[in-house]
């Protein structure tokens, strides 16, 4: 998920070639991860001021949250920008992967707040994303779609890609100082795609610079509920890293194709 902010519009692609990811580069050392019970609590109330409902709060979106703590990783590299559809088609065609949707019954099993019926704006038709839509993010993929997508643009580019860990996913979105949100600690709608501020939908990528992470990764926070890689290869759909930010623009995602090279 992540743009750099100083790039002017969305990651090149060219035809059915490999779409061109920029990156950001996380360097080795500890970050505090986590939350504590405070920060738990500060996010269902902006939840419940937005939605004006205490839905969150009822489904427990951030009890499983890890203890807040210091951990360490390895330096990386991770993709600064959401993919887009634009970008994601082009993995469509080139390797004849079906279009990216959910049916009912799996939308259902996420225990999400939105209805099935709201994706559907969303959904591609003939093979096609929606019209005006090649720089939105690109939603509605499945764990081992997005996993095909990175073992595609692997052998594409001659790069070793793959989804983000948990803990990758949450220093490069937060940084090493444990701030609640990517900008600082105080919920600011003004700094992304939220049901605070509207516009209830989708935005191109890298559409709030201002709500960049310490790193210059944008759309940590608000666009679209997005998964990580936990240990041993499974999706997780938790809110956990920054608190408070499930909020989405109205069309929560199992996961984003999004992509970690380590070179």
């Amino acid at each position: 998920m992540f743009v750099a902010a100083l790039f002017a519009g969305p990651p090149a692609y060219a035809g059915d070639t490999a779409p061109v990811l920029e990156t950001v580069p996380i360097p080795a050392g500890p970050y505090v991860r986590g939350s504590d019970a405070s920060e738990r609590e500060y996010g269902y109330a902006i939840d419940e001021k937005a939605y004006g409902y205490s839905a969150t709060r009822n489904g427990r979106w951030y009890a499983g949250e890890l203890a807040k703590g210091r951990h360490t990783l390895p330096a990386y590299r991770i993709a600064v920008s959401p993919v887009t559809n634009a970008q994601y088609a082009a993995f469509v065609r080139a390797a004849r992967r079906p279009a990216p949707d959910v049916d009912r019954s799996t939308w259902k099993s996420y225990g999400l707040i939105h209805p099935w019926q709201r994706t559907r704006r969303y959904a591609w038709k003939d093979g096609a994303f929606p019209a005006g839509r090649a720089d939105h993010p690109v939603v509605l993929v499945s764990h081992a779609d997005a996993a095909a997508f990175a073992a595609w643009l692997s052998a594409e580019t001659g790069r070793t890609w793959r989804l983000p860990t948990e803990a990758e996913w949450e220093k490069a979105a937060r940084g090493t100082d444990g701030r609640r949100f990517p900008w600082g600690d105080r919920f600011e709608a003004s700094r992304l795609n939220s049901h605070d501020a509207g516009p209830f939908d989708t935005v191109p990528v890298r559409s709030f610079p201002s709500g960049q992470s310490p790193y210059g990764m944008q759309d940590a926070a608000g666009q679209v509920l997005s998964g990580r890689r936990r240990p041993g290869g499974q999706a997780d759909t938790s809110s956990r890293a920054v608190p408070g930010t499930t909020k989405d623009a109205g069309s929560a995602v199992p996961l984003h194709g999004t992509t970690v090279p380590r070179d």
